[in-house]
């Protein structure tokens, strides 16, 4: 049986919780005028790539029924 929908959905919503992890220290780091830039934009590429594994899962699960 083909699990790769299960692994993508997996590592999606990993994806997705790193980002909103690392988006809050870029805020812990914006709140005390820190350098927050580079940290906030790498949240922004981790989350966005976690929805897209999610889609990806969603795809290939309706693909496979």
């Amino acid at each position: 049986m083909n699990y790769k929908w299960y692994v993508f959905s997996i590592l999606g919503l990993i994806f997705i919780g790193s980002g909103l992890c690392i988006f809050g220290e870029a805020l812990i780091r914006k709140l005390n005028q820190e350098n927050y830039f580079l940290i906030g934009t790498l949240s922004l590429v981790i989350f966005n790539s976690g929805i897209c594994f999610v889609g990806e899962a969603i795809f290939i699960r309706r693909k496979m029924t």
